[in-house]
């Protein structure tokens, strides 16, 4: 089975492709480059790009009349080239955070953390010493800002050197530009700076620390179910080869013990038993395929570690036994799969009611299709946020990678929600 799609006709005139589908496409072609072993942490990488590109808009909007105030004692150039080098990054921040991955939003984050001290560094060159009739430059409240835009561009140890230099320059800055300043005021710039930064670097580094031990701890999961489907399929192989020796292979060679004579049944006995060793010979499997039956318990595992009670269904199709999956394929199925049934307890809850969730394993000769679906909330997929990657990038992202897979969500609002799940060979055969 392969992705739905709409049938062109090379005689038919192409439409212009609107800008909604340009940008779904590219965000599609971006997420190809990302692992999807890293699910959770590029997704609160996302969130968090998008949030600090927003604050840093708003924040530049609210610093207006301030920058305009200050403005008055510096050339125009400087005040144009200060708030560029300020607040210029969040935008590209914000956008990039919606379109692209985790090494992306890094870069244009560490460009907006070294641009800030760009700013504060080009005081100097702008503004007249102790001219400034205010509490503070207006580049000084922005440290918090930038410090956190610091904390999704490099690890936590280079973050707190930049807050000390931040929060160091900031204050400085302060004891150049203000008119009146003592050593009391200077410190308690320094320590408000720092303190409020050093609370968004806690932050920060707690929630991409903890999205990278989700990824980490799913990763151990599937592999542990992984190892654990394919050791039962070799155990049942060794059980069916032991079963095909005692009652095929010593019974021919009892037969052969007992008979002092030629025997029509012996023969055909002895070459039936041959084309059963020849049969289980060239039907070794390798042990990282799964068959029908291991490849469901694992993702009915998958299932189950997230949510037991989400009722788990099997139908088989004639020939489903020739199934042979590989585990990869299995643990992304099984990654797509967990990640729909988080979003349904997630989002799907209806106040006063219980919301059933279901999963149906459909398997036949060579193909498997999982549906899992809920009566819950629903949504509007057109009404779907740019940040809400779970459908985007977890679910129909990881299915598109995947050699032989497809995948489909519906949805309506109060209706809700089916995720259906197709893996149909991977190509390699």
């Amino acid at each position: 089975m392969t992705a739905s799609g709409t049938l062109e006709s090379p005689a038919a005139p192409r439409p212009m492709p609107s800008l909604a589908a340009f940008t779904q496409r590219l965000r599609a072609r971006l997420s190809m480059r990302e692992d999807p072993a890293t699910a959770a942490y590029d997704r609160i990488m996302r969130r968090l790009g998008i949030s600090i590109g927003i604050a840093g808009i708003i924040v530049g909007g609210v610093e207006l009349p301030e920058v305009a105030e200050q403005g008055r004692y510096a050339p125009a150039w400087w005040t144009v080239t200060a708030v560029v080098l300020a607040f210029g990054w969040y935008p590209i921040i914000a956008v990039v955070s919606a379109v692209s991955g985790p090494r992306a939003i890094r870069f244009v984050c560490g460009c907006a953390a070294l641009s800030f001290l760009g700013a504060l560094a080009s005081i100097p060159f702008g503004l007249e010493i102790h001219t400034v009739d205010a509490t503070t430059v207006w580049p000084y409240r922005v440290t918090a800002l930038a410090v956190t835009a610091a904390v999704l561009a490099w690890s936590s140890r280079v973050t707190v050197i930049y807050l000390l230099a931040a929060a160091t320059s900031a204050a400085l800055a302060t004891v150049y530009t203000l008119s009146s300043v003592t050593p009391q005021h200077v410190t308690e710039n320094f320590l408000r700076s720092a303190g409020l930064a050093a609370l968004f670097v806690w932050c920060g580094t707690a929630a991409t620390g903890a999205a990278a031990r989700v990824d980490r701890e799913s990763a151990i999961t599937s592999r542990r179910a992984a190892a654990q489907a394919a050791a039962q399929s070799r155990d049942r192989e060794r059980a069916r080869f032991a079963a095909l020796i005692h009652d095929a292979v010593l019974s021919t060679l009892l037969e052969a013990s007992r008979a002092g004579t030629k025997s029509d049944v012996l023969q055909r006995q002895a070459e039936r038993t041959l084309e059963q060793l020849d049969e289980c010979r060239g039907a070794q499997r390798d042990p990282d395929l799964l068959d029908a039956r291991s490849a469901v318990l694992f993702l009915r595992a998958a299932v189950q570690e997230i949510n037991p009670s989400v009722r788990f269904a099997t139908r088989t199709w004639p020939g489903y036994d020739d199934l042979r999956m590989p585990v990869h394929s299995a643990s992304t199925i099984a990654a797509a799969l967990t990640e729909a049934v988080r979003n349904s307890l997630r989002h799907a809850a209806v106040p006063g009611r219980e919301v059933r969730r279901t999963v149906t394993a459909t398997v036949s000769a060579g193909s498997i299709r999982i549906v899992f679906s809920d009566d819950g909330a629903g949504f509007d997929l057109a009404a779907v946020s740019a940040d809400r990657l779970g459908i985007s990038m977890s679910i129909l992202g990881r299915m598109r990678q995947l050699a032989g897979g497809s995948a489909f969500v519906e949805s309506q609002q109060g209706e809700g929600t089916t995720v259906t799940l197709v893996w149909g060979g991977d190509g390699s055969r």
